[in-house]
């Protein structure tokens, strides 16, 4: 039984975000009291998310999208695999690492332009139609450990997640979120976002876009910052110190390695071997994909790297948002020096 309440977006709304988001076609709805905003068909499959069976041993990288967070699947997967850098390389990161809901952002419209792009070629509409299945009914049988990405909020995922898995949630800075977040949905035609720096900010602020509100999503997994399943991190730290990042990682899931495997395994995650060594996607040239105007999937993971559309007005007006937003919680994100 799935406890929260499932609201159309008011038709006003919907019809303004389906002409900025081009790659959905059936509107938007807005889950429970924090009025989580997803495609509306995720109604149809809440249940199964929410009560998705977990194994013991799951691990799960649970974040708000651009949050480091396809660097930090390699990361755990690694540590959670014994090292195992042969099948890094030769098997893709979204089979390794699953992302658990990735089927609620593909719209069926899309999926089938995308397939006729492509000329109908069994290869592509195999890999779409696995990206299309629900992860509840696709992962329920990988062997374990499981490493499970996720950008769904602790209120929407099972009851008992916390008492049965080991939980990594990643922080980010919520201007460099937003910054990463709007070319993520320039780049990727499932979201197909067609609009200025100015007007997505617009709906990143009013919780207008995809696993928004941004800060209760923040707060869900802050509050469980101390429990013995769940370590809270921030990606700047990470980005700042990542030997002491893998290490306390490490730690939490009970992994031991040595000074040098550590070395390699920092050296492996640098930004440049990162995108050179590690296949995120299976093999399959899939045409449409990708718009051709935004740079790649990973960008450059830097913190507080800024955006030449990102103007100084604009910059003050989203750091006067976080400063007012900072005054509900006592979270508090690193110095960025």
């Amino acid at each position: 039984m799935f406890p929260h309440t499932v609201k159309n977006v008011e038709p006003q709304i919907n019809e303004k975000l389906l002409s900025h988001f081009k790659g959905e076609r059936e509107g938007f709805i807005q889950v429970g009291d924090e009025k989580w905003l997803v495609p509306a068909r995720y109604a149809r499959h809440a249940s199964g998310y929410y009560q998705f069976p977990l194994k013991m041993g799951d691990v799960w990288i649970m974040t708000f999208p651009r949050s480091g967070t396809t660097w930090c699947q390699e990361l755990i997967w690694l540590l959670n695999n014994n090292l195992d850098y042969k099948k890094s390389a030769a098997v893709a990161l979204e089979r390794r690492s699953p992302f658990l809901e990735f089927s609620i952002i593909h719209d069926p419209k899309h999926i089938q332009d995308l397939i006729n792009l492509n000329d109908n070629s069994p290869d592509v509409v195999a890999i779409l139609k696995e990206r299309s299945t629900p992860g509840y009914e696709l992962f329920k049988d990988l062997p374990s450990p499981r490493t499970i990405k996720t950008h769904l909020p602790f209120s929407l995922l099972p009851p008992t997640l916390l008492e049965t898995n080991k939980i990594v949630y990643v922080a980010r800075h919520p201007k460099d979120v937003f910054v990463s977040y709007y070319h993520h949905n320039k780049l990727v035609t499932i979201h197909g976002y067609h609009g200025d720096m100015l007007t997505y900010w617009k709906f990143f602020k009013n919780n207008l876009v995809c696993f928004s509100p941004y800060w209760e999503h923040l707060n869900q997994a802050w509050e469980h910052r101390n429990h013995p399943n769940m370590l809270f991190l921030f990606y700047e730290n990470l980005v700042k110190d990542l030997p002491s990042g893998v290490r306390e990682i490490a730690q939490f899931l009970n992994m031991q390695y040595s000074d040098e495997q550590f070395r390699q395994l920092v050296e492996h995650l640098q930004i440049d071997n990162f995108r050179r060594r590690v296949p995120l996607y299976v093999d399959v040239e899939i045409k449409g994909i990708f718009g051709d105007t935004e740079e790649g999937f990973v960008r450059k993971g830097k913190v507080g790297g800024g955006d030449p559309e990102l103007t100084a007005e604009l910059s003050r007006e989203i750091d006067e948002w976080i400063e007012m937003q900072l005054q509900n919680t006592d979270l508090r994100f690193p110095d960025k020096k």
